[in-house]
């Protein structure tokens, strides 16, 4: 009886150490299968290595535009220009980008794709080249923009911001359009249906396209750039901060933003400040009946050598300056003080002006003169 139970003991214990080593050979087959046929038919082994060979390249694309970029730094600092300077700063982030494009295409390469993924993977390869392309030519923009700045005789500082973004703006769009092409999207008929959107905002947008307009005809006619001081009739006076599409910010001398609509610029008197040869002065100055004719030729005559002798005012042969018995008014003697101050800051010609508000009291007062203010004289007669 032992002998029978120790025998069906030993069967049913072979019996599932047969079993386990059955289940264990069938699970290690599939996953043998699977790695083997991995995703999309694709061997795990390849998705792998491809994956660690981007990684490398991820990695170490830090490494790899250090010493890019210390090279051509030394090839650089050879050159006295100050362009290529700026060239080499604006390519580091696209340098950046030459090892992913790399890792990618090697990875892609390695791995052995099915046809669909091929397709795939060589329009993933030629997006990232032209993404590399059109990156560097955005980028080159920033560095070109340092010579239209030159410029600024024929084009102001303003247009060439303007164009500078229209160019930015153009680079991108192309970019886009030629990246959508690859993956067979078409561009035409999007802009076509945009050309359509574009008739229908255009209808309800009037005002946009005249403050652009406007805000164009601005920088062309240089009418003012930015930090003038200019005078919008009956709207605003201040200082220009910036000419937008749209508007243009002008901040008034209370340190308060003022966003005036473009077209305002065009259907109202402008009068530029900062544009001015000089600053005038425009004076009358009442002196007392009493003065006697000698006293008024010798103030006259001192007021006139101040304004030649100071070096503050515009010489006669350059401007009109006059200092001349204008007028017998109600109350005074009136003389008309007309000239310009060589200066244009605002704050220097208030100093100007007072200064020779000094200087003329004092001539007044050393010539026992005195100013008139407006007075009646009463009578009374006896009857």
């Amino acid at each position: 009886m032992k002998l029978t139970n120790f025998s069906h003991n030993y069967y049913l214990q072979n019996k599932v150490q047969i079993s386990y080593s059955k289940f264990m050979n069938d699970f290690l087959n599939i996953v043998i299968s699977v790695w083997n046929n991995g995703a999309f038919g694709i061997n795990f082994s390849n998705i792998v290595i491809g994956l660690l060979i981007l990684f490398i390249f991820v990695f170490f694309r830090s490494i790899f535009t250090s010493l890019v970029m210390s090279r051509l730094r030394a090839v650089v600092k050879k050159s006295s220009n100050q362009i290529d300077d700026e060239v080499l700063d604006a390519f580091k982030e696209p340098i950046k980008f030459i090892p992913i494009v790399f890792g990618v295409y090697i990875a892609s390469t390695y791995i052995d794709l099915n046809e669909t993924l091929q397709i795939f993977a060589d329009n993933l390869n030629r997006s990232l080249i032209t993404i590399l392309i059109f990156w560097l030519l955005y980028k080159l923009i920033d560095p070109l923009s340092y010579f239209a700045h030159k410029f600024t005789d024929v084009l102001t500082s303003d247009l060439v911001d303007w164009g500078i973004r229209i160019l930015k703006f153009a680079i991108f769009f192309i970019g886009a359009a030629a990246v959508l092409e690859l993956w067979g999207i078409k561009v035409g008929p999007i802009l076509a249906g945009l050309g359509l959107l574009s008739v229908a905002i255009a209808l309800g947008a009037q005002d946009l396209f005249k403050n652009l307009i406007s805000g164009i005809l601005i920088l062309l006619e240089k009418r003012f750039k930015n930090g003038d001081w200019i005078k919008v009739e009956n709207i605003v006076e201040g200082t220009v901060e910036n000419i937008g599409f749209r508007s243009t910010v002008v901040r008034q001398f209370d340190s308060s933003p003022v966003m005036v609509p473009n077209f305002n610029f065009a259907e109202n008197a402008v009068t530029n400040f900062s544009n001015m040869q000089n600053r005038r002065i425009y004076w009358t100055i009442g002196l007392e009946y009493k003065t006697n004719l000698d006293q008024l030729r010798k103030i006259r005559d001192e007021i006139e050598d101040y304004l030649k002798e100071s070096g503050n005012f515009v010489s006669e042969s350059e401007q009109a300056t006059f200092v001349r018995i204008d007028k017998f008014s109600d109350s005074s003697i009136d003389i008309l003080v007309y000239c310009f101050a060589k200066t244009k800051v605002w704050g220097e010609w208030l100093k100007v002006k007072e200064e020779l508000a000094y200087r003329i009291k004092n001539i007044v007062e050393n010539n026992n003169a005195g100013f008139a203010f407006p007075s009646q004289t009463i009578y009374y007669e006896n009857i």
